[in-house]
């Protein structure tokens, strides 16, 4: 088995001042990257501000012989995201890596939701992921090589009670990965998102005790540094993740069936009718682009 190091490779951390964030950061240090560690130090609601959180595990990181920088900018702002790059650059010259990690929460059912609670889960979820990933990805650009790692959530992907704002945020981010696994193809800059479930201030109150010490932040890690790896070759996947449980999740495409030819109407009774195999997965598959869905209509489009 070879060994995943990351020695000279420079790795920005959002929301790195405690769970799985603080363990990415330190294992990170442990296998020699130089890391930025990213935090607001501000509540799970997002309310509040500190630099105690970020500064905590730089001196962690420091204390076993790493090299870390401290960053406390909100991911939620183009200032802010172009800080945490700018911090990067100016500390140790270039980013290798970004881990999209930073979230808070404001559950509330979507009847009873406020506009402020939607606008600012979107801001920090996926608005942070735009504003940080944009210079990252410039610098990455530039230097024909990089590595990123978008936060999805099982809430995006299947759905959670209560939590419309935060599962929308997360599945925007799906859309982003899939855009950057095109567009950073020639640039060697691969894009993934993991899905994970694990014990962090997100979920502390949300998953039974029990269950909660179980689903430790060390299980997600292994992977994330995978995927943040030169070993990595794969991009625009989601894997789901926790308690040493890893797989993958996939949006797919069915083959479905054709009605008419492309030039007569099609009634909504023929749509019934043939409703079994519309729904159906039957030969589903993931797509690499949304030019890839045109393969079942061009014999209509000719």
């Amino acid at each position: 088995m070879s060994e995943i190091r990351f020695d000279g490779r420079v790795a920005i951390v959002t929301g790195a001042g405690a769970g799985l964030g603080r363990s990415y950061a330190l294992d990170f240090a442990k296998r020699g990257a130089k890391v930025v560690v990213n935090d607001l130090g501000g509540a799970r609601d997002g309310s509040g501000a500190s630099h105690s959180a970020a500064d905590v595990v730089v001196n962690e990181i420091k204390a076993l012989g790493g090299q870390a920088v401290a960053n406390y900018d909100s991911v939620a702002t183009v200032a802010g995201g172009e800080n945490i790059v700018k911090t990067a650059v100016d500390a140790f010259g270039k980013v290798d890596i970004l881990i999209n990690n930073a979230g808070i929460l404001r559950d509330k059912s979507f009847a009873k939701m406020t506009e402020d609670e939607w606008d600012l889960l979107i801001s920090v979820h996926l608005r942070g992921a735009y504003c940080v990933t944009k210079p990252a990805f410039n610098v990455m650009r530039d230097n024909q090589y990089g590595r990123i790692v978008c936060t999805t959530s099982g809430a995006g992907l299947y759905g959670n009670f209560g939590q419309a704002n935060y599962s929308s945020a997360k599945m925007g981010l799906v859309g982003l990965m899939n855009v950057l696994n095109i567009e950073g193809a020639k640039y060697n800059i691969k894009t993934n998102t993991i899905a994970p479930v694990a014990a962090s201030r997100l979920t502390e109150d949300v998953l039974p005790p029990d269950l909660f010490n179980k689903l430790k932040p060390d299980y997600i890690m292994p992977i994330v540094l995978f995927l943040a790896s030169e070993a990595n070759q794969d991009s625009g996947m989601i894997f789901n993740c926790g308690a040493g449980w890893y797989s993958r999740t996939a949006i797919v495409c069915a083959k479905g069936v054709t009605i008419g030819d492309g030039k007569r109407p099609i009634k909504p009774e023929e749509i019934q009718d043939n409703w079994s195999v519309i729904k159906g997965l039957d030969e589903a598959k993931p797509l690499g682009s949304v030019a890839e869905s045109f393969e079942y209509m061009m014999p209509l489009l000719k």
